[in-house]
Parts: structure tokens; sequence; C-alpha cells
């Protein structure tokens, strides 16, 4: 073919002609340099595209390659004909109609468009004459992939990660803006550009892709048009789930555990931190490795069975399964030397605040004016994650020891859970929980809920808690606020505005009292 012409009216009438023959239709993929990649024998209804593989790849490219096929009624472009040039990221796609006597007649064509204002994904042409189509197609489809370039330069953005973040809600009564939203703030957290949300409901969801295909597809346009190259999903995927999509999309897809794993591997400092960290990152790969390819699985007994032995997957999973253990033997030394500050800590007849609390509420803010300490804080997630403990002095000379615990977070991942046993181990032993909750959060109330039901997992959900509503001076409806409080029967701070504490002091002051004159 002519690397200028979508199709010429010779190969046309080849296609037509066998097309009407067979009463099937057929397509040929062509690359820009006019060579036949593919030559497809479809049904009477449809083609059926191969595998593009060796072909180039690149989520903020075209795939180089134009599909011409026919059809054998006349009919326009079908919403498979433009979920193939989404999904496949084609040049075009062009559909001829084979007439009754094999000769071709109209032809419809379709192509991708840049992001623009109305929203559009592509431009379909009205049906035309062979000889109407583009004269150079060559020129065309190198200066609409420079205005893709040109449209996404427009975006500056230094971040290597670019993202476009999904939920599928089955449930409509479920806070899905609210969890999108915290998702973002995860993602940012991990220095993670988002472009856009999308948020589909579906009555259950699709087994292998989660989203419906035509949503995918409309995903895929999205990356392209924006030059994102990361999909995150407001889920935990399965490991099958997760290569499917990624094959399907040809672009790096993560979900929610590892972002948050991500988070929790920049923010570990400690070595305690640090072990805590790798253990929960370990079993969260261990599934995804005992999965792959599981053709290549050791070799057994009998004839035929003699071979070399491990695979180098074996080999690896092996050693998972050794580190894993390694690190929770580390753990148990943690809990065990843990165990013994504790006891030294009883013996000094001081008693234990724990500050609890959902993400980034502003424990360790609270914890700093408190006590005058400088643990590290940020806006971000999960800003600490190895515990602090420091000394709080009341007004009237009274003592206790204040801890700083890792920050909860709703659906949080069974395997950091567990992974963070030890620290959470803490709230044990302490005489006062001390809730810290965001008030000025639309999501305050999910987050409470939240907590508390960690909280009951973990098996301390009946010891004494004080509720503290923090970032009071971001309400500007004060009575607000004091509904809110009497409602939560929790005590209003800012924990930035030291003057604002003393009726929090007041309250943990009268509580510890009465433990102290026994003790």
């Amino acid at each position: 073919m002519p690397p200028d012409a979508v199709v010429t009216q010779e190969m046309a009438r080849q296609l037509t002609e066998l097309s009407r023959e067979l009463n099937r239709q057929l397509g040929v993929l062509l690359s820009r340099r006019g060579e036949v990649g593919f030559v497809i024998v479809g049904t009477h209804r449809g083609i059926l595209i191969p595998s593009l593989e060796g072909f180039r790849s690149s989520s903020a490219r075209f795939k180089g390659l134009r599909l011409v096929h026919t059809h054998l009624n006349p009919e326009p472009l079908s919403p498979e004909d433009l979920s193939d040039l989404a999904l496949l990221r084609l040049d075009l796609i062009c559909a001829v109609e084979a007439g009754p006597d094999g000769l071709p007649g109209s032809v419809s064509t379709a192509h991708l468009i840049p992001e623009n204002p109305d929203g559009g994904y592509w431009l379909i042409s009205p049906p035309q004459r062979i000889s109407d189509l583009k004269a150079d197609f060559l020129a065309f489809i190198n200066a609409l992939e420079n205005e893709f370039a040109r449209t996404q330069r427009s975006r500056k953005v230094d971040s290597a990660d670019r993202a476009i973040l999904i939920r599928v809600e089955t449930n409509p009564l479920s806070d899905s803006a609210g969890s999108l939203e915290e998702l973002k703030e995860l993602a940012r957290s991990c220095s993670v550009e988002v472009f856009d949300t999308i948020l589909q409901h579906r009555t259950q969801l699709d087994p292998k892709y989660l989203l419906g295909k035509g949503k995918l597809a409309d995903v895929i346009i999205k990356a392209l048009q924006m030059d994102a190259n990361l999909l995150i999903f407001d889920h935990e995927l399965t490991p099958a789930q997760v290569r499917s999509l990624a094959d399907f999309t040809e672009m790096k897809v993560i979900d929610r555990t590892q972002v948050i794993l991500d988070i929790f591997a920049r923010r570990a400092h400690s070595r305690e931190g640090k072990i805590q960290v790798e253990l929960a990152q370990l079993k969260y790969l261990l599934p995804r490795l005992a999965t792959r390819h599981t053709g290549m699985s050791r070799l057994t007994g009998g004839i035929g069975g003699r071979g070399p032995g491990e695979t180098k997957l074996e080999i690896n999973r092996r050693r998972v399964r050794e580190r894993i253990q390694h690190l929770e033997q580390d753990i148990r030394n943690i809990e065990k030397a843990r165990g013994q500050r504790r006891l030294r800590r009883e013996r000094t007849g001081l008693p234990v605040i724990s500050i609890v609390g959902y993400t980034n509420a502003g424990k360790s803010t609270l914890l700093n004016t408190l006590t005058k300490s400088s643990v590290f804080t940020e806006d971000l997630l999960f800003a600490t994650l190895d515990p602090k403990s420091s000394r709080l002095r009341f007004p009237r000379d009274a003592e206790a020891v204040i801890t700083d615990t890792v920050g909860f977070i709703r659906d949080l991942p069974s395997d950091l859970f567990s992974a963070f046993k030890a620290t959470l181990e803490e709230l044990y032993e302490a005489d006062i929980l001390l809730h810290v909750i965001d008030v000025s959060n639309r999501s305050f109330e999910n987050h409470i809920a939240a907590v508390e039901k960690i909280l009951e997992e973990i098996g301390i959900s009946g010891k004494k808690t004080l509720r503290v509503f923090n970032k009071a001076d971001r309400l500007e409806d004060k009575a607000l606020l004091e509904i809110l409080c009497r409602r939560f029967q929790a005590v209003a701070v800012s924990a930035l505005q030291p003057e604002s504490l003393g009726p929090l002091l007041e309250l943990l002051e009268e509580i510890i009292s009465p433990q102290d004159a026994a003790r």
C-alpha cells in the first residue's frame, strides 16, 4: 500500500470481492510504511483483532497501525469498531461497505482526538467515497500525534508518575467520593500527580477488569489525551486482575494497598519501622510471585520428571518465605523489648496516654504542642510511622507518658495490620486513649467509625477514651462546633494554637488524678 493512502481503490475492491464471496468480514492492519501486518478473516458480523505485542507500545503514542475492514451491510462504524480504535490506540479505523456485486461502496473512518472542552474522544467522518479520503494520510497522522503531544505538554507536571484514579462502586449508599478523595491524598503523599478520577457504578464488579470494557476504553483514551502513565484502583486487586488490566491497557496498574505500602516505605526511618514495612511488602508480594508462570513449577520424580530442580521463580518464592520468617522473628524480639520498656515505665507509676486517630488528623502536631517536642509533622497521610513517647506535665504538676501511634485508615490492608502489631500493642498498656479527629474533614464521622472498628478488632474498644475534635479553627460555624462536641462528647482544640488546649488538659488531669492517688 502507498503510505500516504488510507486505502487504495484496488485494495478496497480486493477486500470487498473476497468478503462478499466468503460472506465474512475481512480486515487488514497496515503499518505507516504501507506494509500489511495482518490479514484478518472474521464472521458475517465482525472481526477479531489478534495480539499486537510485536508492534510499538506506549501509553502516550498511537500504535502505528490502521485497520481497514469490510462491512457486509450498509451500516456506520459499530461500537466494537470504536472500542478497538480506543483500546488498541490505532492510528485510524476504516470500514468499507461491500456491495451485493462485490464492489466497494461508501467508507466510514474514525480517529482519536486530543483532549478538548467538549470532552469527545474520537472524530467520526460521515460516509464518503474512497476517492474523497485524505490524500496524505501520513502527514495527517504525524500532525495528529504532534497535536496530542502539544496538549500533553501544556500540563506542566514535574512528577514522573501521572495517574488516573479509578473506583468501581456496587453500593449506591457508599461514600465513593470521599474514598476517591482519600486515594487522591494517598497518591499525593507518594508524589504522584493525579490527572483525573473515574467512578463507575455497577451492579457487580467485572471479575477480570472491574470496569466494563466500554468504560475501560474511555480510560485508555483519557490516558492518551492527558499523557497519564499510571492507573490506581481504589480496590485491592488480585494478581490476575493486575495482569489482565496491564496487558489490556499497556499501562502500569497498581492498587490502593500498593500505594499505602509505598508511603510506609518512604516514611519508615527507625529499624523497627523498616522491618514492619518490609514484612508487609513481602507478604503482599508472595502470592503474586506464587501465581506467575505455574507451568515452570518444580519438576518431580518419575520418567521425564528428573530435571534442573528449582526454577528461578521457586527460588525467589523460597527466599521470600525465609525472609518473612526472619522478619517475624525480629518482630517478636521487638515485642519482647517493648514489653520490658513497658514494665520499667509501670514501675515509675506514671499513667500512659496513647494518641490514636485517623491518618492526618493532627496527632503528631498535638503531641508536639502538648509536650514541646519536635516530632516530624507534615500535611500528608501517614507522616508518622514510628511511635514516639514524651512526658506530659500538667498545670498542677501531675505527669503522664503520652505516646503517638501510626494513623489508621479505612480498609487497612491486613498484611500491614499484622506487621504493625508490635506498634499497636502500645495501646493495650494505655490508661487513656486520646482519639484525635479532624473535625474540618467532611468525612470525619466515617473516620471515627473506621478508627473504632480497628480498636474493636484489636480488642481494646472498651478502654477509657477521650474524643478530641482537632482543627476546630477551620470551622467558621462555632455554633455547629458546639453541637458536634455535645453530640460526640468531644472537646474542641486546635493543635496549632496552644491557648486552645486548656480544657483538654483539665479533662485529662481529672481522669488521671484518681489513678495517681491510688498509685
